[in-house]
Order: structure tokens, then C-alpha cells, then sequence
């Protein structure tokens, strides 16, 4: 229960609701545990010669007794199990908040797969325990008191007799609930695994079809599915004995109960009507010792869910507003300076980047080039603060930016990445997406900026048409051109274009760039490129190998430096000619 101690803070949000539950539970088995009672005094009457208005008045009293025991366990559902619906909703909009925050780095090493498992398997683990555990252990507990009292009540030696194979009852159940607590864990983290598959499947589905892997992964899914199934089938079976046990051990009370409680009655020590009172409550707590063998095995598979939830919710956000953070910045210039800036991802990874010392000023242009793997992604990732530097300092506008207020950074800020993303909406929605209380004609000027407004007008619903998922029904120059004009409508002043045209073609690419020209005016531009052309026209261009600024200038400058630039420079060129020749 360790691990379920974590829910207290969600049950004190509803302590009203669910003190009413139990003020209901207690109603519920008052009435309940009445009926005995009359039927014993009905049977006795009988005895007695008793008149059929008497019996008339007892039946009723029965009928009435458990209709009011329905109408209480009608009102524990609403109140307990509401509550526990209720709960879910908050500990999924906890997780849903945990997950959005939390950094990069954990997303990289963790699985889109299990992550979705998580949200669906273990949260639903846990309301079970939110619900019928809570519902069913609580009045199981009070059944069993009043029960056991009232059976006391009537013979004292009886009941001990009846009782004498329960404590078997707690060690099977007990021992039953570990193994199903380590076999639910395992069937949970197969159920991962297999989630990640199905996401990676219908993720891929374009890389499948063209290796023409479908029956590969068919056979793979199914080979999955099988261990997942065996897995599951072993905690079947597991739980599959619970119920037997149940009943056999509670079976053993009622034929102690009928040969004890039998002698009892022809010595004249019970009377029928206690005798028979006696064997219904063996009945009512049939249910209470079913119950809590079900129960257990709900709070041992709760118990394993939620030792995987907290596993992620106890992950840092890395990325955090701190005490030193000034909350009277609202907007930022444009002026970036990096200090001494030396990053790795983990302290068992060499340096990405090595003393990097750069200044770019409000409403300039800078391009970074070098060759793959010499950390220009990693570089733009620490402005907006998606990583933090290892060491040293950026500033914006001389302000470190970790004491700038995180909202206020990125909305100021649009990066376009390579690998642009679209969401299954409108094209309108995905334009909107950084701001969404855009005018049409804003939305037609970023789109037309970025030369997609021709593509656009050519779709069939035009702004309204249906994006596919991720962009599937999108070539790739128009889903980088879709991503640029999503981050030129939220009017950023500083624009992060980190190798944003790889798939668009030359032309298009000088279109885009003219009007770039135009619209990032006052403002800051920081530009990765591969493509010389891209890149000749900045106020600044660095070079970075191996992690460090190895050239820095413009580009007439670097091309008589003779270097790294001047060699991709030579290298294009001759491309091109051999593309004129061609």
C-alpha cells in the first residue's frame, strides 16, 4: 500500500462526499443484517401458533428492511464510486500536466508505447482501487462487525466453531495476492511493449509498406500478442483459485453451523428461528469474504499500476521557473548572448558543445553551418530552453534566461525544426496552433509569407481541409513551409529556423527568403543550413565542428579564410555544375 498512499491528497479533495458514502454503507448493512433477525422472530412465531396478520406484519417488515437497504446501496454508488470517477478524471489531468512538463530527455528515452499504457491500463488499475476496493473493503469490514456481533449474540460457541476456518481464509488469500501482485507488474510492462509496437506500426506505416515488412510485423505483433496472452493466462489461472477457495472454506463454516447448530436445536439450546438466522448471516458473509478476496486482488494490481505512475510522476522537470525568475519581464527585445556555453546531455556523455562565446543583436541575421553531428540542433535547443546549458550562460536582452518566466521566452519565440510536425486538424487549427486568437487575414499573411497559401488554395476545403496524421497527406517541402508559417503567425521576435528547407526546392527557397527579408525586420534570425544559398546573405555566419566556433564571419569573409565553410562552399558549387551539365 505503499505506493497507494500517493492517492490521500485526491481523497481529502472529496472527505464530504465520501463521508455521506459511508454514513450510507452503515444504513445499508443495518437493514440488511435486520432481516435475520425478523425472519428468526417470523419462524419462531410460526412456532408459537402465530396469527397470519402477525406473519402478514413480519414479511413486510422484510420487504420493507430491504428496500431501504437497496435505496442506501443505490446512494453508496453515488457518492463512492462518483467520487472515485471523479478522482480518475484528476489523477489523469495530473498525469497529462506531469507529462507535458517534463523535459526532452525523458521523452528520447522513453516510448511513446509505454507512456500510452500507462495512461490507459494503470489509470484504470487505480480507479478500480478508487472505487469498488474503497466501496467494497469499507463495507465488507462493517458487514462483518455487525454480522459477527449479532451471531455472538445469539450463540456465543457456535460462532467460534463457524469462524474457525476464516484465519485460513487470510493466509490463502494473502499468499494468492502476492503472486498476482509480481504477475500483474509483468503483464503490465508486456502490455507496454506491445502498445509501443501498435504506435510504431500505424507511426510507420509508410516505411512498412515501402520494405514491404507488412507480414514481418504481423508476425512480430503476433508473436507479441501470444506472450502477452501466455502472461496473462498464468495471472488467470492465479485468480482463478480465489473464488474456489472462497466458497469451499465459507462452505465449511455453513456445515459446521447446520451438525453444531442441528444437536443445538434437538437439545433445546437454539431455537429454529435462531438456528436458521445463524445459516443467513453465514450467507451474508459469504459475499464479505468473496468481496475481500476480490478486493485484494484489485489493490495488488492498483498496487503494481501505481508504482508505475509514480515512477513518472516522481520524474524532474529539469526545465523550471526558480525564485530568482523576474516575473516583471512580459517581453523580450531580441538580443542573445551566449557565455562561455559548454552543454552534454548526461555526465556520462562527452561535451555537444565547448565554450561557445557569441553575440547576436536584436534584429540581425545569423546562420550556423558545419558538417552533421557538430551540434547545431543542440545549439538553437538551449535558447528556447527545451535543454539547459551545462555550464555558462545565454542572456537575451542581459537577462539570463533562466530568470526570464518560461511562458514569456517561448511565446516570444518560434523554432522551425527539420522534421516538422503536424496535428490530424484543419490546416487553419495547425496555423493557429501557437496562437489561436488569429485573424484570417494574420493567418493568410504567414501563409503566404511562408509560400503556402498557393498550396493551400489548391486543397479542396482550403483552410478547412483535414491535415492527416503528422502530416501524412502533405509532401514534405509543404509540411516545412505549413511548420513556418505556424511559427511566423505568432509574430515571434526571435525565429529559429533549424534546417526548415531541406525539403523544399531552390526556388521556393529564395521566395521564402525574400519575404523573410521583409517580415523578420526588427527582429532576430538564427538560420542552420546545409545550403550555401540559404545562408550567404546573413549578417553573421558561424561554423561549428566538433562542439566549438570554428569560423566566423560573412560569407565573402569565410570564403577567403579558405576553411571548413569555404570547403562546403567549393563543394556545392561544383553540385550545381554538375547539375547544369546533367
Amino acid at each position: 500500500m505503499k505506493n497507494l498512499s500517493t492517492l490521500k491528497k485526491y481523497f481529502a479533495c472529496y472527505k464530504k462526499k465520501l463521508f455521506f458514502g459511508f454514513i450510507f454503507i452503515i444504513l445499508s448493512n443495518v437493514f440488511t443484517v435486520y432481516v435475520p433477525l425478523l425472519l428468526k422472530d417470523s419462524i419462531d412465531a410460526l412456532q408459537q401458533n402465530a396469527t397470519s396478520q402477525l406473519l402478514l406484519q413480519y414479511g413486510l417488515m422484510i420487504v420493507g428492511a430491504s428496500l431501504f437497504a437497496g435505496i442506501f446501496r443505490f446512494m453508496i454508488r453515488q457518492t463512492i464510486i462518483v467520487v472515485s470517477r471523479e478522482i480518475e478524471y484528476d489523477v489523469r489531468g495530473d498525469f497529462w500536466k506531469h507529462i507535458q512538463k517534463l523535459p526532452l530527455r525523458y521523452f528520447q528515452n522513453t516510448s511513446t508505447g509505454n507512456i500510452m499504457a500507462h495512461a490507459t491500463n494503470d489509470i484504470n488499475a487505480v480507479r478500480m482501487f478508487l472505487g469498488p476496493a474503497v466501496m467494497y473493503s469499507t463495507d465488507t469490514t462493517i458487514r462483518l462487525a455487525m454480522v459477527l456481533a449479532l451471531m455472538l449474540s445469539l450463540n456465543v460457541s457456535l460462532t467460534i466453531y463457524a469462524l474457525l476456518p476464516l484465519p485460513l481464509l487470510s493466509l490463502v488469500v494473502y499468499k494468492i495476492g502476492k503472486v498476482i501482485h509480481s504477475k500483474f507488474t509483468i503483464i503490465q510492462e508486456k502490455f507496454a511493449e506491445l502498445t509501443t509496437i501498435v504506435q510504431e506500426n500505424f507511426s510507420g506505416i509508410r516505411i512498412i509498406k515501402s520494405y514491404v515488412r507488412e507480414e514481418s510485423e504481423i508476425e512480430k505483433y503476433a508473436m507479441h500478442s501470444k506472450e502477452y496472452v501466455r502472461k496473462k493466462m498464468n495471472l488467470v489461472k492465479t485468480q482463478a483459485l480465489i473464488m474456489p477457495v472462497l466458497f469451499l472454506i465459507t462452505g465449511l463454516s455453513i456445515i459446521i453451523v447446520i451438525w453444531l447448530g442441528g444437536v443445538k436445536v434437538i437439545n433445546n439450546e437454539l431455537t429454529l428461528g435462531e438456528i436458521t438466522a445463524f445459516i443467513v448471516y453465514l450467507g451474508i458473509l459469504i459475499w464479505p469474504m468473496i468481496a475481500f478476496g476480490w478486493v485484494i486482488n484489485i489493490i495488488q494490481q492498483a498496487e503494481a499500476s501505481m508504482k508505475r505512475l509514480n515512477k513518472i510522476l516522481s520524474e524532474p522537470y529539469e526545465i523550471t521557473e526558480s525564485e530568482k525568475t523576474d516575473y516583471s519581464i512580459k517581453e523580450i527585445k531580441g538580443d542573445i548572448e551566449f557565455k562561455d556555453v559548454s552543454f552534454r546531455y548526461s555526465e556520462n556523455h562527452p561535451y555537444v558543445l565547448k565554450n561557445i562565446n557569441l553575440t547576436v543583436p536584436h534584429g540581425s541575421t545569423v546562420a550556423i553551418m558545419g558538417y552533421t553531428g557538430s551540434g547545431k540542433t543542440t545549439f538553437v535547443n538551449l535558447i528556447p530552453r527545451l535543454y539547459d546549458c551545462t555550464d555558462g550562460d545565454i542572456l537575451i536582452d542581459r537577462n539570463k534566461i533562466k530568470d526570464i518566466p518560461l511562458d514569456v521566452l517561448r511565446t516570444n519565440m518560434s523554432l522551425v525544426q527539420q522534421e516538422s510536425f503536424l496535428f490530424s486538424d484543419t490546416v487553419m487549427n495547425n496555423i493557429t496552433y501557437g496562437k489561436r486568437e488569429l485573424s484570417p487575414d494574420q493567418v493568410y499573411i504567414a501563409a503566404s509569407t511562408a509560400q503556402f497559401d498557393k498550396d493551400v488554395m489548391e486543397f479542396p476545403k482550403k483552410y478547412e481541409t483535414i491535415v492527416g496524421e503528422r502530416g501524412i497527406t502533405f509532401s514534405g517541402g509543404q509540411k516545412q513551409r505549413a511548420s513556418l508559417a505556424r511559427a511566423l503567425a505568432v509574430n515571434p521576435k526571435i525565429l529559429i529556423l533549424d534546417d526548415s528547407f531541406s525539403a523544399v526546392d531552390t526556388h521556393t527557397e529564395e521566395e521564402i527568403l525574400k519575404n523573410l527579408k521583409g517580415f523578420m525586420k526588427d527582429r532576430t534570425s538564427i538560420i542552420i543550413s546545409h545550403r550555401i544559398s540559404t545562408v550567404k546573405d546573413a549578417d553573421k555566419i558561424i561554423v561549428l565542428s566538433e562542439g566549438r566556433i570554428k569560423e566566423e564571419g560573412t560569407h565573402d569573409q569565410l570564403v577567403a579564410v579558405g576553411g571548413i565553410y569555404a570547403d562546403l562552399h567549393y563543394k556545392q558549387l561544383l553540385e550545381q555544375e554538375l547539375e547544369e551539365l546533367n
